[in-house]
């Protein structure tokens, strides 16, 4: 599978998605399994304290976020973390991500969740779509729903990162072609730096996946951070000077 290439990586994925649909944690109501860090009923544990020479940051997103499948310092957020330490940069990732949550879901939650924060957070991660992608959603209400969600934040001054998906081959290329603008197009709007495709390096590859096939393994979700670390890192130090 290494040989595939991307688009070819993304169809086996596509299809994966459509076979365990009803299977995994892309489900509604579905809880991550992330300890301490992680969200109940929606929102961050108020336990959460960061020190004050600490950046907070804030993975806002679905089972891609949350960690599905992973002990509680294997997923996306702590993974980053030690990643941005590595980096220099000290810094706290909140896992806001919950498993099976849609870019509806994430328009109501969003204030929510920044309300039970500590203090206002120095960057948030927004990680919402595939979902929508899965249930054949109107990509339409996608658009608006992320348009929402960057605006509020936006509001509260608030700086943010975007994550993409991109849809499968599975959905058509008329769902693609309407799918697939809205992360770069809200990455222009809001001037918001933009990671393309969050699974870019991961998908197809079965010894960075769970054994569902689309969820990253602790290996896999690394590979991921490998990447998105940089950017990240970037953006804090930039916002740091």
């Amino acid at each position: 599978m290494k040989g595939l290439s991307l688009a070819g990586r993304i169809s086996q994925y596509g299809a994966l998605l459509l076979l365990v649909h009803l299977a995994v944690g892309c489900s509604d109501g579905t809880q991550p399994t992330q300890g301490p860090d992680s969200v109940k009923n929606g929102r961050p544990s108020a336990s959460v304290a960061t020190a004050a020479d600490s950046r907070l940051v804030v993975a806002f997103g679905d089972s891609l976020y949350a960690g599905y499948g992973l002990a509680q310092d294997e997923g996306f957020a702590p993974s980053l973390e030690r990643a941005l330490a590595g980096q220099g940069v000290k810094a706290r990732v909140i896992n806001a991500g919950v498993s099976g949550e849609t870019t509806s879901g994430g328009r109501q939650r969003i204030a929510y969740v920044l309300d039970g924060l500590p203090r206002k957070p120095d960057l948030v991660i927004v990680g919402l779509g595939g979902n929508d992608m899965l249930r054949g959603l109107d990509p339409a209400e996608t658009r608006v729903n992320l348009d929402a969600i960057l605006a509020e934040l936006k509001q509260r001054g608030i700086a943010t990162m975007l994550t993409g998906i991109m849809a499968s081959p599975n959905m058509g290329p008329d769902y693609a072609a309407a799918f697939n603008p809205i992360y770069p197009d809200l990455a222009r709007k809001f001037s918001v730096p933009l990671y393309p495709f969050f699974l870019d390096g991961v998908v197809g590859r079965r010894d960075l996946l769970l054994p569902d096939g689309i969820h990253p393994n602790a290996k896999g979700v690394d590979a991921v951070v490998a990447r998105v670390a940089p950017m990240v890192g970037r953006e804090l130090k930039a916002k740091a000077g």
